[in-house]
């Protein structure tokens, strides 16, 4: 796996508050040091692919950047996370991508500043020992538990339409999380999983590795991006320094997530006492990742994080296609390379 490059404190103290003093975006100032003071949302309670920001934060590589980050706040949801940041709740968010296309047709001024995942970590779960499956066809007679509020949804709708699966003869039956509950309890033959977050957890209620059946959306026509990086079209607008600053600091710790699972795990499970017992599996979530979603041909090329216009129109054409999103956004409405770019190229 190619990383994207070595990084290096970016500029000295009397700099970052030069830096800080001159920034204009919507962003606080800590007056006590110069440093502009931000908030983060995430879509979900914390697993592997949120590290950045910890290990950003715990590393000092914000504060490197001159920022200091007051809140890493969980979530519920990627659509109440766009909507959150959209409104300016929160400065910086990670959410699903393809739900920020959907918000962003819903009038959220949001854009994605950096795709984590390359690929969508999305797909269908079912115990093997009852269910195997092997296309989205599968699904018709079995029922199908499904959360209309989030991301998995807008996958889900995607995924029947594009194999061409009628989703009446599904029986959907509506979860909340965690949905691992209603499938060891034999409440729904299948669920929506992510691979770097429900399989390891699924896995450890299953009995272990294998007594899943994963159909992956990637592997039937659900060419689209994962989670990632967002902010507002308003403070890329008006405080792009500060974007800037924010994405440096991201890119560092993703590099260093990337190249050290086991470090970032300990770190994770270290940052609060509810998450103490969660080392091996923010492990199992962040090797899921890097296995499966992190790189690309394009970020072999461009670095971590980049992303590539004709992903985004595939992943715009899907939900288009399939009736997911009313309007159709172009793709320069819902990402810009620009801060990742500057970023990599140093």
């Amino acid at each position: 796996m190619r990383l994207s490059r070595s990084f290096t404190a970016t500029c000295a103290a009397g700099s970052l508050l030069f830096l800080a003093a001159c920034s204009s975006g919507s962003a606080a100032q800590s007056p006590a040091d110069g440093l502009d003071e931000v908030t983060v949302q995430l879509d979900y309670q914390v697993r592997g692919n949120h590290a950045m920001f910890h290990v950003a934060q715990e590393k000092g590589y914000f504060e490197e950047e001159g920022i200091d980050v007051k809140a890493i706040n969980k979530g519920s949801g990627s659509p109440d996370t766009l909507r959150l940041v959209g409104s300016g709740g929160a400065d910086f968010g990670f959410a699903d991508l393809p739900s920020l296309v959907t918000a962003r047709t819903q009038d959220v001024k949001v854009k994605a500043i950096a795709a984590v995942n390359q690929v969508s970590p999305l797909g269908l779960c079912s115990l093997k020992d009852n269910v195997e499956l092997t296309s989205p066809a599968d699904l018709s007679g079995l029922t199908m538990g499904v959360h209309p509020a989030g991301s998995t949804y807008i996958f889900y709708q995607a995924l029947l339409a594009a194999n061409g699966v009628d989703k009446k003869a599904v029986t959907e039956l509506t979860v909340t999380p965690p949905y691992e509950n209603y499938l060891m309890q034999g409440q729904v033959d299948a669920v929506v999983c992510y691979v770097d977050a429900e399989v390891p957890l699924l896995e450890q209620h299953a009995g272990g590795e294998g007594k899943l059946s994963i159909m992956m959306g990637s592997d039937f026509g659900y060419d689209a991006y994962g989670s990632g990086l967002f902010t507002t079209d308003e403070l890329i607008e008006k405080d792009p320094d500060l974007v800037q600053r924010f994405t440096n600091a991201y890119l560092k710790a993703f590099e260093w997530v990337a190249e050290n699972p086991e470090e970032t795990a300990a770190l994770l499970a270290g940052t609060s006492a509810e998450l103490a017992e969660n080392e091996e599996l923010f492990a199992k979530q962040l090797q899921a990742d890097i296995d499966h979603t992190f790189t690309s041909d394009n970020t072999s090329e461009h670095g971590l994080g980049a992303m590539d216009e004709k992903m985004w129109e595939s992943t715009i054409g899907i939900l288009s296609d399939q009736g997911v999103i009313k309007t159709t956004p172009g793709a320069s409405d819902v990402y810009t390379n620009e801060f990742v770019e500057n970023s990599n190229a140093k």
